[in-house]
């Protein structure tokens, strides 16, 4: 891309056509009235530190950041408390004439929570269901917001172990066996694995066992209802999914580009919704 008289972000992935985040962004634009765009940059792991150095050579006052390069960006700008906590960034901005990055995951996650099931963040044990990246957002988000134990079930609990290792006493790794005998005890639920999602295997957890009360938390947006969520409803508890995570975790990096925040609306949800059914 080329220079610019008005501001531009893009998405840097690879690959990247399935986001949903220009339509998130170029909706906020135009309901802001703002000047500016939002495009999609397929860029190869080959070319990425290229790229990301000559980002505002190309024209972009920052950009967000999908598989598979949230991690190396890392070393390609200076990453915040977040991003090196959490280990990758998925937003680049520049701040007196450095780039800088951050990862919005967190926030997102937090924020959907906060949106969707207010109170959550009484619960004193959460169990966290997978330990890859999305793990590491959500672990971080809970303690950050002083949930006193979290219990992380991976199937390969070497994986749980590390992270546990990473965040301190507050976090228990856990094996994949072991989530029924915390159910009882667990006032969150938050599933961030693949598991439920269209195309992969079912996430089979019993959600009765969890107590009243309890929030259940899904990651995945495809199906915007997943089996667990579905299962939740059914037995009246409070949910949150993962297309409002996507939203919120969208939220800051607007800001920090365009210079306004946007908010969340449910106008903007029915245009993700609607999107998302085509496809």
């Amino acid at each position: 891309m080329t220079a610019s008289r008005t501001p531009a972000a893009c998405l840097i992935g690879w690959p990247a056509a399935h986001s949903r985040s220009p339509l998130i962004h170029r909706y906020w634009l135009r309901t802001l009235g703002i000047e500016g765009g939002y495009v999609i940059e397929a860029v190869p792991p080959e070319d990425l530190r290229d790229f990301v150095l000559r980002l505002s050579l190309r024209g972009f006052v920052g950009a967000n950041v999908t598989i598979p390069h949230k991690e190396d960006v890392l070393a390609l700008s200076t990453p915040d408390a977040r991003a090196r906590a959490v280990g990758a960034a998925n937003t680049l901005w520049f701040a007196d004439g450095e780039l800088r990055s951050t990862n919005t995951d967190v926030e997102g996650f937090i924020g959907n929570l906060d949106a969707e099931a207010a109170g959550w963040d009484r619960a004193e044990e959460a169990l966290v269901l997978g330990a890859g990246g999305s793990s590491r957002a959500v672990v971080f988000g809970l303690l950050e917001r002083g949930i006193k134990r979290i219990h992380l079930a991976n199937r390969t609990v070497a994986r749980a172990e590390a992270l546990a290792r990473q965040f301190g006493p507050n976090v228990h790794p856990l094996p994949w066996d072991g989530i029924n005998d915390v159910l009882p005890r667990a006032r969150l639920l938050v599933n961030t694995t693949s598991l439920g999602m269209h195309g992969q295997p079912s996430l089979d957890v019993d959600v009765a066992r969890l107590p009243d009360g309890a929030v259940v938390a899904d990651l995945v947006y495809v199906p915007l209802v997943t089996p667990l969520l579905a299962a939740a409803i059914a037995r009246g508890l409070n949910t949150a999914d993962g297309l409002g995570m996507l939203l919120h975790q969208a939220v800051r990096g607007f800001e920090l580009w365009f210079g306004q925040r946007p908010e969340v609306t449910a106008e903007l949800r029915a245009l993700v919704e609607t999107d998302l059914t085509k496809t």
